[in-house]
């Protein structure tokens, strides 16, 4: 049995977060002490540990919500599991692909500014936005930026 500071300390993670997934149920209520203190058992902390990593990965408290509803086996059809996974995997790929275009597009511009450097212009005032225009990136940006912000803001809201 693990307390509050325990926890935190081996995962890393503020106190006031345990209680927050605690408060919007992604953790059920730990069992206390006699004082009231929680006691977390190792199921918590691998539990608690699957949600800094997929927090890591990019998935939004409400996607955690759903696989460790899954996880938990609460009443759910096959139908139901398959459509959500699957959408899940679609909004994966679809980033995937976005950030491989962008990834393609800033990859000259990379190469651009090492050929700079290597040719013993490291404090040369760099060309590369003057000679390649970032405006095909601007809406892919814009389009990664929203769907970071509302990841956020699925994050913050609870």
């Amino acid at each position: 049995m693990f307390q509050v500071g325990e926890v935190s300390r081996r995962l890393g993670l503020n106190p006031q977060t345990l209680y927050f997934y605690e408060r919007i149920g992604l953790m059920p209520s730990p069992k206390r002490t006699a004082a009231g203190y929680r006691l977390y058992e190792q199921p918590d902390l691998e539990r608690l540990s699957f949600i800094t990593q997929a927090k890591a990965l990019g998935l939004s408290l409400d996607d955690i919500k759903d696989l460790l509803i899954l996880q938990d086996g609460q009443q759910l059809s096959c139908q139901e599991v398959y459509d959500r996974l699957l959408k899940k995997v679609q909004h994966i790929d679809e980033t995937i692909s976005k950030l491989q275009t962008l990834r393609a597009q800033l990859t000259p511009l990379l190469d651009q500014c090492q050929r700079s450097l290597d040719q013993a212009h490291p404090g040369q005032q760099c060309v590369v936005f003057q000679q390649h225009s970032l405006v095909a990136s601007t809406d892919l940006l814009h389009d990664l930026s929203l769907h970071h912000q509302e990841e956020l803001n699925h994050d913050t809201q609870g």
